[in-house]
């Protein structure tokens, strides 16, 4: 968590530091904890080094949020499963090494028919499209990712089958609980930034952060920093022993990810006009943020997962 949130302090690259979480959370988190011996050996010394990059191929343009709507299938076949599905909005499959997919080994099976794969780049029957682009995280490359009769050895299955939605609720889980560290050290960066601005800029013979408007957003800007952290290093602290936090991580996702936003749209107002120039790369940050409504869950999706928690 500190590693994270220190990146996002000192990079402005939040494209980078988005895509890095996608390889962690999506691909080597699930491989450490779900993988056999010989598959670690196969690919967590490449994925950690960074040799590799991982992603993961779950997202399709009927099941977003919805993952149990899934088309992808996977048919089993002597030592290999074929694969054939169409994911799309995969984040780092352009540049992947090795994709984790999910199928469904019987669609009238429900949740209890995801399967996972790992999936390697140049395996027979699977394409990566062109990078699609966004209106931020523009360093993060996504794109769509076509599977036509992937012959994927039995080998690379990850866990066993039906196993899929206990992968893909690990995922979401540790996903929703980190990703947005590094939105944490954004929010310190662009408050400082803002402070020493406020100080600075000089209206009506006075600096700005002595009028009471400004003033009050950047207070603002400070405790839904100093809440997002409090949030955050509690999920980590859960989530040193082996108990499940989903409704936990849903919370810590869903209020950061919102006060990520409101502090980016703060630092518009209090930079005004100059806001609203890249040069200052205070819009940029505004339409980073906006994206975090909607990877590893929307907020809506993270309200639902809380409503259900509450027993409603």
């Amino acid at each position: 968590m500190s590693a994270l949130e220190a990146l996002g302090r000192g990079s402005r690259d939040n494209g980078f530091n988005f895509a890095l979480n996608a390889h962690l959370w999506g691909c080597v988190n699930p491989l450490a904890a779900f993988g056999t011996e010989e598959q670690k050996l196969a690919y967590l010394p490449r994925l950690t080094s960074g040799e590799w990059i991982g992603a993961l191929a779950a997202t399709e343009r009927e099941a977003g949020s919805d993952v149990f709507s899934l088309q992808t299938r996977a048919l089993r076949r002597d030592d290999a499963y074929m694969l054939a599905g169409h994911k799309m909005l995969i984040t780092n499959a352009p540049v992947a090494d090795v994709l984790l997919v999910l199928a469904t080994l019987d669609p009238g099976r429900g949740a209890f028919g995801l399967t996972a794969f790992l999936v390697e780049r140049g395996t027979p029957g699977l394409r990566v499209r062109e990078r699609v682009d966004k209106m931020g995280l523009s360093t993060a490359q996504m794109g769509e990712v076509v599977l036509d009769g992937c012959a994927v050895p039995a080998r690379n299955r990850l866990g066993p089958e039906g196993g899929g939605l206990a992968i893909f609720n690990h995922i979401m889980e540790w996903e929703r609980g980190f990703i947005m560290a590094f939105a944490a050290g954004a929010m310190e960066r662009q408050l400082e930034a803002c402070l020493a601005y406020a100080r600075e800029r000089r209206q009506f013979d006075r600096p700005i952060g002595q009028f009471q408007a400004v003033a009050h957003r950047l207070v603002d800007m400070r405790v839904r920093w100093e809440a997002s952290r409090l949030l955050l290093y509690r999920f980590a602290w859960l989530k040193r022993e082996p108990r499940a936090a989903l409704a936990e991580a849903a919370i810590t996702k869903l209020a950061v990810s919102e006060a990520w936003v409101r502090s980016c749209e703060d630092a518009m107002r209090i930079y005004g006009g100059y806001g609203y120039l890249t040069e200052t790369g205070v819009e940029r940050e505004l339409r980073d943020a906006l994206g975090s409504l909607s990877y590893s869950g929307t907020a809506e999706m993270q309200r639902q997962i809380v409503a259900r928690w509450l027993e409603i």
